[in-house]
């Protein structure tokens, strides 16, 4: 898979932009703050129907102006078509094949893309909320429906929190209505969980032999899905609901007195270990970045073998954050099969011959010319 075309309309700092990509390695070349991020994120947002960078869609448009669009190209093994993403203050639409999608669950999924940006190294040493929203995002693009779930799980948390937190503090809820918003959020929950724990079992296959290629088979690289309940990943899906209601009952009273559902996959984690040590703790920076390194590359074995197509590779700004081992490493996995788009200030210390064969983009106050 890979995007031929990008054109650009009040997106970020670019009031009109076109361009035309080489299927292979694409280089965009310039100073800080001059536009080449606000390229990569449009093609990430054209993907995922959202920025990597921000929440708040509306700093996606260009300034002053009452809408912003991305339209793009895609070539799959089927043949090309177009795709576009409209944003207004007022939301978003998706359009494939000129058809727009009542869904952007039904939209995501159509392109599919990863994203390797320094800001990653958060993954393996960031938030238990950068986790999450990493696995979301890598399941989401394989499989449409947990997208639909995880929206269907997210409103039913909702509801819950709202019931507790009306009735924090007090001794009794109205359970009738309690036990009906529980029983829904327990069979949500439930499948959120199952299918967590089935992507990160296919990611600990690539990832493992991915890692201890890269460290010259000095370490082994284990990923694992925490729950909070502590559940696990070879029961049934009546035996998590049934562990799950218990929980849940066990502490209802301290979830009345803080007004908040305290078990569930909103507060579930991943954890990285090399060696059986945990990387986020005892992990050195080298181990960090060959980590989060080994699981893009794993997500791209990942979504290989699960679509059947090669997703489109995002380097931003990264190729200086990994030693010229590490740098190889990425490059030769990626050489001649992975559209690759890569934003660096300077080419001179990459000696790689794929960076060579690349187009070379040139980027200067918002304006791009191609070499």
């Amino acid at each position: 898979m890979f995007i031929e075309h990008l054109q650009l309309t009040n997106y970020r700092n670019y009031e009109t932009l076109t361009l035309d990509f080489s299927p292979k390695i694409n280089v965009f070349i310039g100073e800080n703050a001059q536009g080449k991020t606000n390229v990569m994120e449009s093609i990430y947002a054209l993907a995922m129907a959202k920025s990597h960078r921000t929440s708040n869609d509306k700093e996606l448009i260009r300034w002053e102006a009452d809408y912003g669009k991305i339209e793009g190209v895609v070539q799959n093994r089927y043949g090309s078509f177009p795709i576009e993403l409209s944003i207004t203050k007022k939301g978003k639409k998706g359009k494939i094949n000129h058809l727009e999608q009542l869904k952007l669950s039904n939209y995501i999924g159509q392109m599919n893309v990863v994203m390797f940006a320094p800001e990653d190294l958060n993954v393996v040493k960031g938030s238990p909320q950068v986790r999450r929203r990493f696995i979301d995002m890598e399941i989401g693009q394989i499989s449409p429906v947990y997208l639909h779930e995880l929206l269907t799980f997210q409103k039913l948390l909702k509801q819950r929190n709202h019931l507790l937190k009306i009735n924090q503090g007090k001794q009794h809820i109205d359970d009738v209505l309690f036990a009906i918003y529980t029983e829904q959020y327990i069979q949500s929950a439930v499948q959120i969980i199952r299918k967590r724990f089935q992507f990160v079992e296919l990611l600990q296959e690539w990832a493992e032999k991915i890692h201890s290629g890269i460290s010259r088979g000095l370490e082994k690289l284990t990923i694992k899905y925490r729950p909070t309940t502590g559940l696990s990943a070879d029961w049934t899906e009546q035996e998590m609901a049934t562990y799950l209601e218990g929980k849940l009952a066990e502490i209802k009273k301290r979830e009345l007195e803080r007004g908040i559902t305290l078990v569930g996959p909103h507060r579930d984690d991943l954890q990285f270990l090399v060696n059986d040590y945990d990387v986020q703790t005892y992990g050195s920076q080298g181990q960090q970045r060959t980590t989060a390194l080994s699981l893009k590359l794993a997500e791209i074995e990942l979504i290989k073998q699960e679509t059947k197509e090669a997703p489109i590779l995002l380097l931003d700004d990264v190729l200086s954050e990994l030693d010229d081992y590490r740098q190889s490493h990425l490059l030769n996995t990626i050489q001649g099969e992975v559209q690759t788009f890569v934003t660096t200030t300077s080419v001179d210390g990459i000696h790689h011959e794929t960076i060579q064969h690349a187009k070379m983009f040139h980027v200067k106050q918002g304006e791009i010319e191609s070499k």
